[in-house]
């Protein structure tokens, strides 16, 4: 598949081997297609019947055809960030930026879009009482709670109830009950606006996260950890599996027409769902969520991908792709970069500051660690010790002990390390934001700047002559880059990388991950368009 851009790729001749011989570069070629979303999570139809989509990490709505699948951004970066989205009893839509802790709102398209509240981590769902106009908003994960927001942003938000459990993707009912998930209780439940009361609709769910009715009155719930729509009678509780889908799904929603969407964040697809039936059609979907940081095998066959929303292993030949981790259908904890050791596979992610160790063999989780300051790669060493990079703190971290709990700073002083490596002669390699190519020796701990006046590097790998290859996220580009004497040469440019960083995202964005065969194939992901490519020797 050609690639959905220009990539102009310079004719430089590079020299990636010991002789000093030329390679040339072929144009990158889609080895994973690009897909539309940096995973999806709320749903909603609009009284125009469009449906729309929300995104966190992508900052934005997007507006998708029903029938064909295609997509097109209604709300972009900054404001457009998404968890979920409402649409009011006048047609005035309305949403929650999870990270930002701000609800968002506009009369319509023509409006301009307003703050209506502000300062609530973690605000999730939301939806209005289509009779009165009042409008609803939970905040789960960085927060507990349920408010009620006034649409204008003159008042402050009500409090209705707090520690809940995690009232997660709810509508309001015919009787102006609320209705939804508590995502760490596993019921779907119904709450009272005026004081708070809850009451239990269904249990015996493995997660839920959202639940919507439908113009006759039914309620429908999805179970994101066994990847189920499920319909629930009112009147007993009881459940039943309507269809089975994939894990990691995040919100739902039905049309006039009671037509069942449900979106799933690690697939970044929307699925249509006969509820009769149990019939299934894909809208949109794609093989990879958010593509960050990657490891290659030492056979050079199976590229290990932090998928943000799921960690995948990817065939270099064929572009196959396997689920190792989905996102709620697991423990993954939004991986962002990976680390490939002889028995082991690490994992550390900026967005919840964990370590997650996994056995290569069976794909168990061996550790699992939280409390860094957004660790952003690891490695590690001939004794099994493991050392990692916190972009917050600016320092290398090595972890020992059979439990990894000993803890201590073996350098300091960086200036946000994005991706770390080690290299072929044992010493520690990463890029900095600063702009530097960096060395540190493991025993001693001696920093050494390389290469300086790079502009935000962020992927990095080493070729098999000891040269490396660095994705340069500001200048859309990937460089080969001689340590001994710091020279640079432009592999290939306007390529689909170096997203904004955005309300969310560190200074990085999401960091290109880039990984180097030693047959000289180059291999990065794109944090545009979400694809992974790759160059070719000619």
């Amino acid at each position: 598949m050609k690639p959905p851009f220009q990539a102009a790729v310079l004719a430089a001749l590079v020299s990636l081997s010991s002789a000093s011989m030329a390679i040339e570069y072929q144009a990158p070629e889609a080895l994973v297609a690009p897909s539309a979303f940096k995973g999806v999570h709320g749903l909603a139809v609009d009284q125009q019947g469009r449906l729309l989509a929300g995104s966190v990490v992508g900052s934005s709505i997007y507006q998708v055809d029903i029938d064909s699948g295609e997509v097109s951004t209604l709300i972009g970066p900054d404001q457009g960030q998404a968890d979920d989205i409402a649409i009011g009893p006048n047609g005035e839509m309305a949403w929650t930026g999870f990270q930002t802790g701000k609800l968002m709102m506009r009369d319509n398209d023509n409006a301009p879009i307003r703050e209506v509240a502000s300062g609530l981590p973690g605000i999730n769902s939301l939806d209005f009482n289509d009779e009165t106009g009042q409008l609803y908003a939970s905040q789960v994960f960085l927060g507990d709670a349920l408010w009620e927001i006034d649409p204008t942003g003159k008042q402050a938000p009500r409090l209705i109830a707090k520690d809940l459990g995690g009232f997660n993707g709810f509508e309001v009912g015919s009787d102006g009950w609320l209705y939804g998930p508590l995502w760490f209780k596993g019921e779907v439940v119904r709450i009272n606006p005026a004081d708070g009361t809850v009451e239990t609709v269904a249990t015996g769910f493995g997660t839920p996260a959202a639940a919507n009715f439908d113009s006759q009155g039914n309620l429908y719930a999805i179970d994101t950890l066994k990847g189920l729509l499920k319909r629930i009678d009112l009147a007993s509780g009881e459940t039943t599996n309507i269809a089975q889908l994939s894990s990691s799904l995040d919100n739902l929603a039905i049309d006039s027409q009671d037509r069942i969407f449900v979106s799933n964040m690690a697939d970044n697809s929307i699925q249509q769902v006969d509820p009769t039936t149990g019939k299934v059609r894909m809208i949109t979907s794609g093989e990879l969520a958010v593509p960050a940081g990657m490891a290659l095998s030492e056979d050079g066959n199976a590229l290990y991908i932090a998928d943000i929303f799921a960690f995948r292993k990817v065939d270099t030949a064929t572009g196959e792709v396997t689920d190792l981790r989905r996102a709620h259908g697991s423990d993954i904890e939004y991986p962002s970069s990976v680390g490939l050791s002889a028995q082991r596979l690490l994992l550390t992610s900026l967005a919840t500051n964990t370590l997650q160790v996994i056995n290569r063999n069976d794909h168990t989780t061996l550790q699992l660690l939280h409390g860094l300051q957004a660790p952003s790669g690891a490695v590690e060493l001939d004794n099994g010790d493991i050392v990692v990079s916190e972009m917050a703190s600016g320092k290398l971290l090595r972890l020992s002990g059979p439990k990894l709990d000993q803890q201590s700073v073996l350098t300091e002083g960086l200036q946000g390390p994005v991706q770390m490596i080690r290299g072929r002669d044992g010493n520690l390699y990463l890029t900095e934001m600063a702009g530097f190519l960096t060395r540190v020796d493991p025993a001693s701990g001696k920093l050494e700047r390389l290469v300086k006046d790079l502009q935000l590097p962020e992927g990095l790998s080493e070729t098999a002559d000891g040269k490396f290859v660095i994705a340069e996220g500001a200048a859309h580009r990937l460089l080969l880059v001689d340590p001994a004497n710091g020279d640079k040469t432009v592999l290939a440019s306007d390529l689909p990388i170096g997203l904004p960083p955005g309300p969310v995202l560190p200074p990085t964005g999401i960091p290109t991950g880039v990984a180097v065969a030693a047959d000289g194939r180059i291999f990065f992901g794109s944090d545009i368009d979400n694809g992974l490519y790759r160059l070719t020797p000619k």
